[in-house]
């Protein structure tokens, strides 16, 4: 399993991805689930991907080897004129992926099965993410849907609905993220440390802002004993109640 957000600020985009992989209790592996493309001053484009393993790395190598071949490989996603065109792309690439890997067709259930979230910003457009499912079809990113989860979602969840505020800065958009996942990582032994988190500033057009957290980060580390600290003493300051 995995996690990954990807969230919209009035400032920019920021994503997160776990990297741990698993193939049972006493087998864990790490591996990058977060690609970025760019092109400078014209379009930053980041892909996450949560699902089976084969699906999404074929997935990647196929934009990648799209991307960067002969022009007769088109479409590429370093040449689509708008993040809705990259997001079509990406669904059609997905489901070509999942279609050639099962004998018997494509189900939303099928065990080659993948999601993605893909986001950035072309230039002449407004940045943005959308969510890929299996199937090939997305869904964009709204002021009422300002995140999008993949992977194992329900333990991280909670504190982003309860804590995102669109007009926060990156930093404190960076600690939410990390409390999400920290809880998610307390819960689910298939999501792990080291995560990658990549910040992108709106009309900046770079995906340079990145780096990878791992376990002894200082910095995650006392966020992640701090805001479970934090929360036993609000607990003291709540009315009691009484049976």
């Amino acid at each position: 399993m995995t996690y990954c957000i990807g969230m919209r600020l009035d400032r920019g985009l920021v994503f997160m991805s776990d990297t741990r992989t698993s193939a049972g209790v006493d087998n864990f592996a790490v591996s990058k689930k977060m690609f970025s493309w760019q092109v400078p001053d014209e379009r930053a484009i980041t892909i996450m991907t949560a699902g089976n393993l084969a699906t999404t790395q074929s997935l990647i190598s196929l934009l990648e080897e799209r991307s960067i071949s002969e022009q007769d490989r088109d479409p590429s996603i370093l040449r689509l004129p708008t993040m809705f065109q990259v997001a079509r792309l990406v669904g059609s690439t997905l489901k070509e992926v999942i279609t050639s890997s099962s004998p018997t067709g494509q189900t939303s259930d099928d065990q080659f099965g993948a999601s993605v979230i893909v986001g950035g910003q072309i230039k002449g457009g407004k940045p943005t993410v959308f969510m890929v499912y299996s199937e090939g079809n997305f869904i964009e990113i709204t002021d009422d849907t300002p995140f999008f989860q993949i992977g194992e979602t329900k333990y991280g969840k909670p504190i982003l609905v309860r804590a995102y505020d669109c007009e926060m800065d990156f930093a404190d958009a960076i600690k939410l993220l990390m409390v999400s996942f920290d809880s998610t990582v307390k819960s689910n032994l298939s999501v792990g440390l080291p995560f990658d988190l990549q910040v992108y500033e709106n009309d900046t057009f770079t995906c340079d802002r990145t780096t990878r957290i791992k376990s002894d980060d200082a910095i995650y580390q006392e966020i992640a004993s701090g805001w479970g600290d934090a929360l036993r003493d609000a607990f003291q300051l709540l009315p009691s109640y009484k049976l």
